[in-house]
């Protein structure tokens, strides 16, 4: 059965498109507000952020240039919580706020959503967290668990819609009934380059356990030489055994970029990269 679409009302709070704003999702009680750092002192105006709720503050990492960094918390005075986050967190830019407009959660509520976030993101693994503590899982009723798994369920794509892809898997889970597969693509080329990833909306992920070149050409660009060294300082790529492994799947913005980091060198990904029928990627996608 597929997925049915879904309406999401937003709106410009102050008239700007870089400012705050919320976000309404048809035929569900809760309420998301996407606040800038420089605007959370004048948000004392809304009403909803003096009760309870969940939050993400979201903003840049100075421990890493791949990955951004976040932080989930749960506060049952949320406006008076994020000022105390101006003084106590400098990383981040913006927070996303979650309500719920019939006053219907409570402190269990929240934890439980907070943790629950925390567990997905960590699993994830797109952001750093910048949670000093694992929030607690509490104990809640059953039929309490259904409904806020739903609650979860809309923050995650509330904040995905909202361009924040924390909560989102690199790749979504191959059905086996499924006719479309996600079919791995394969770089087996010099220097010990041996590579498979896949295509997804959001670009080209090399998959955890691929290999790449141990060496660079010396015409290697160096934007490449910049990426593929930050993979290396970030633990994506490591040194194994004289090999260098990715550890996890990485995202690259485009098929060449991957296929460029993967092999050393300059590369056309949509070439480079084939299926085990020896298809290249640009007649696969030309074929949808």
């Amino acid at each position: 059965m597929g997925k049915h679409g879904k309406t999401i009302k937003l709106f410009l709070i102050d008239g700007e498109p870089n400012g705050r704003l919320s976000c309404e999702l048809s035929n569900w009680t809760g309420k998301a507000f996407k606040i800038p750092r420089k605007q959370i002192k004048i948000s004392s105006d809304r009403e909803e952020l003096s009760g309870t709720g969940v939050y993400i503050l979201l903003g840049k990492s100075e421990k890493s240039s791949t990955k951004e960094l976040a932080y989930i918390g749960e506060a049952e005075g949320i406006f008076k919580r994020l000022n105390d986050h101006l003084s106590k967190k400098d990383f981040w830019n913006e927070a996303i706020v979650f309500v719920s407009k019939d006053e219907n959660l409570n402190k269990a509520h929240i934890k439980y959503i907070e943790s629950r976030l925390y567990e997905t993101a960590i699993t994830v693994d797109r952001f750093l967290l910048d949670n000093s503590n694992i929030p607690t899982l509490p104990k809640i009723s059953e039929p309490d668990k259904a409904e806020m798994e739903e609650f979860i369920e809309n923050i995650k794509l509330l904040v995905n819609t909202l361009g924040y892809k924390i909560f989102e898997n690199l790749r979504e889970p191959i059905d086996p009934n499924s006719n479309d597969k996600n079919d791995k693509f394969f770089i087996e080329a010099a220097r010990g380059a041996k590579a498979q990833g896949i295509s997804t909306n959001e670009g080209f992920v090399v998959l955890k356990g691929s290999e790449a070149a141990q060496t660079t050409t010396n015409s290697f660009p160096k934007n490449w030489i910049k990426l593929r060294d930050s993979l290396l300082n970030d633990g994506i790529i490591n040194l194994e055994n004289n090999v260098l492994v990715f550890a996890s799947d990485f995202l690259f913005a485009s098929a060449s970029a991957a296929a460029a980091v993967v092999m050393g060198r300059s590369a056309n990904g949509l070439v480079e990269w084939k299926l085990e029928d020896g298809r290249i990627l640009k007649a696969v996608e030309n074929e949808k």
